[in-house]
């Protein structure tokens, strides 16, 4: 009997990664890992500006919810990863907008709703619109729609809301709103004598304040008085009444009737201002309007910019299609109306317009870390009692 050996092919030895080859893999998955974590669940932004203060201060970290509303698919898939608009620290472009795709949003847990605090793309960034709106938002650039400046503000109206302030206060459908409870507004501090700024302002949590001088409002003090301009919340103002050295403390509100030139909508027939705005109406998807000279002042940017139409321009107080004049218009998608809760120092809805469901971006869920940009010494530069706080 005859044995046949089978001879097997020897297994191949694959070559052991270098340090540097492993340490690339590495870095590539995280970067993978980081952009659809960044994608699909949570952002990470930082507050730069005081628009949302006393609910959001100036170098506050928040974590932002893209599950809440839905993440969007991109607009611009030609982009670095984990960049926005630039490369980091410089100011060279981090995209091309060679390639364009249609954007759709993935279920979410819920829509936009009044009182939420909602991260978007700034609206009026777009290519038709940012010319127009230099003096109320300097150095504004036109970018793709998915890579226009993120900005943050409460949601005071949604789609098919009637929204109205009136002497500083919002209604919504006629039915006065509760305030956001850190919301801060705008008051005149009548004082006996000059106070130590350090130990009244700064310790009692109110770091925007000002001497009054007749440049603010001659009609908030009478001619012998003095004292202070401060921005803050009614809770803090309730604690600096009792002060020996303060006569009285009232708002600091606009009248009705006086003009703001800078609100949207720039219109001669509306004598509107940040205390006293509206009523208006937020544009609802699948609702009808008949396009009058009135509302094409309000609605003219939202058709013409934000609702994929074609061909479309106004020209001497119309709005004209492929030629032809409109007489009316359904809209496509929904808007929403947002304001700071730093009523008296925001650039809001007010100024620049409605907020176009496909710019929203998530909800501000919580603060993780909070440093202050000026702080008293170097150990009070983490703001311990912020951390972990759920944004209300």
């Amino acid at each position: 009997m005859s044995v046949t050996s089978i001879l097997k092919k020897p297994q191949e030895v694959k070559p052991k990664k270098s340090g540097f080859r492993e340490w690339l893999d590495s870095v590539l998955f995280a970067v993978i890992a980081a952009t659809l974590i960044r994608w699909l669940f949570f952002s990470a932004f930082v507050i730069p500006t005081p628009s949302m203060e006393n609910s959001l201060l100036v170098g506050d970290y928040l974590f932002v919810s893209r599950l809440h509303y839905g993440t969007t698919t991109p607009v611009t898939p030609l982009q670095v990863p984990l960049t926005h608009q630039t490369i980091w620290g410089t100011s060279i472009p981090s995209y091309l907008d060679w390639i364009q795709l249609p954007q759709y949003r993935l279920p979410g847990f819920s829509d936009v709703k009044r009182g939420d605090v909602v991260v978007f793309n700034l609206p009026v960034e777009h290519p038709n619109a940012y010319n127009k709106y230099g003096s109320v938002l300097p150095d504004l650039h036109p970018h793709p729609l998915d890579l226009r400046s993120n900005y943050i503000k409460r949601c005071v109206a949604v789609a098919g809301d009637k929204l109205e302030v009136r002497a500083g206060q919002v209604f919504v459908n006629g039915v006065e709103q509760k305030n956001p409870p850190r919301m801060q507004s705008e008051y005149f501090v009548s004082t006996t004598t000059s106070v130590n700024e350090q130990n009244v302002f700064h310790k009692n949590g109110i770091t925007d304040f000002a001497q009054f001088t007749e440049t603010f409002n001659d009609t908030i003090a009478a001619n012998d008085e003095s004292g202070y301009i401060i921005k803050t919340t009614s809770a803090l103002v309730d604690r600096i009444k009792g002060f020996d050295f303060v006569k009285r403390i009232e708002p600091v509100l606009t009248s009705k009737g006086l003009k703001d030139p800078y609100l949207f909508p720039a219109s001669d027939a509306l004598y509107w201002n940040k205390d006293n705005y509206g009523p208006i109406n937020v544009p609802k998807e699948g609702v009808t309007i008949t396009l009058t000279a009135a509302n094409i002042a309000l609605y003219g940017e939202v058709i013409q910019n934000y609702e994929g139409n074609d061909n479309i321009e106004m020209k001497d107080g119309k709005i004209l299609q492929d030629g032809k004049v409109l007489t009316s218009y359904t809209f496509r998608q929904d808007y929403y109306f947002m304001m700071g809760d730093n009523r008296h120092n925001s650039a809001d809805s007010r100024y620049w317009g409605f907020v176009p469901k496909d710019h929203i971006v998530g909800k501000a869920v919580f603060v993780w870390m909070s440093l202050d940009p000026d702080p008293v010494s170097f150990l009070n530069k983490i703001r311990w009692d912020r951390i972990f706080r759920i944004i209300e």
